[in-house]
């Protein structure tokens, strides 16, 4: 269990994750899962299908005799 050895004052802002970095000092970085939702753009579902259309069509092979 961990114990509390000195208290800073850093004021914590949502959305941003705070831990103590190799050289000692406090940082922070944004959570991925904080602030705003992305939304999905038009350009990236049309790539998604036109890259399965293109897997869907297979060269048939000739047979040789």
């Amino acid at each position: 269990m961990a114990q509390k050895v000195l208290r800073c004052g850093i004021k914590k802002e949502p959305g941003y994750l705070y831990f103590i970095d190799k050289d000692g000092d406090i940082a922070r970085a944004k959570m991925a899962r904080g602030g705003k939702k992305k939304k999905k753009t038009a350009a990236k579902k049309s790539n998604a299908k036109k890259a399965a259309k293109k897997s869907s069509n297979k060269k048939t092979s000739k047979k040789k005799k």
